[in-house]
């Protein structure tokens, strides 16, 4: 067994990864379908989604020898998608459409949508058959979820850094120990 180089795990296998693929699919369509062609606008929303999603990828590859760029790029997926959040909602506001208050039965219905499904092919279908008010209110929901449950990881990989130290704390200690003392 290698102390030194943990195997971390399959980052597909997280909810933050699973929620930002869904809201990276989602931009990407309604983008495209509704955005107008040559606006600018569809390349930062799709690469702040991209962002958000190919983040967290290279913050896991990255785990197993530095903590710190781990949480570096997970703080940087958080904030792609924060930067996506703005865009959803000036979306709704230069359009004079309203967005979803928390409490309302289209924001209860989404939340509760957003807390059981992480995956596009539930959602596409959905996103394909509504306006696009409806969809940006989705994906904000959706991006809201992402941001808490980032946030939670980052409060997570900081306190296992706390409490087990980085790649060059392991490799010192395993030096220290190989050497006997």
């Amino acid at each position: 067994m290698n102390d030194l180089i943990p195997n971390i795990g399959n980052y597909k296998n997280l909810l933050t990864y699973r929620k930002s693929d869904v809201i990276y699919q989602i931009t990407y369509y309604f983008c495209h379908k509704y955005l107008p062609h040559g606006d600018r606008t569809i390349d930062q929303m799709v690469q702040a989604a991209r962002s958000g999603k190919q983040n967290i990828v290279e913050g896991c590859a990255a785990a197993s020898t530095s903590s710190k760029t781990e949480i570096r790029l997970i703080n940087v997926a958080k904030a792609s998608l924060k930067e996506l959040l703005e865009d959803y909602e000036d979306y709704l506001r230069t359009r004079g459409k309203p967005q979803w208050q928390k409490g309302s039965i289209e924001y209860e219905a989404m939340r509760n949508l957003g807390r059981t499904h992480n995956d596009a092919e539930y959602f596409m279908p959905l996103i394909e058959t509504r306006p696009p008010e409806t969809i940006a209110n989705m994906a904000i929901i959706l991006i809201n979820q992402a941001d808490y449950l980032l946030f939670r990881q980052l409060q997570r990989l900081s306190a296992d850094f706390l409490n087990n130290g980085g790649f060059s704390e392991r490799m010192a200690a395993l030096r220290r120990k190989k050497r006997g003392y």
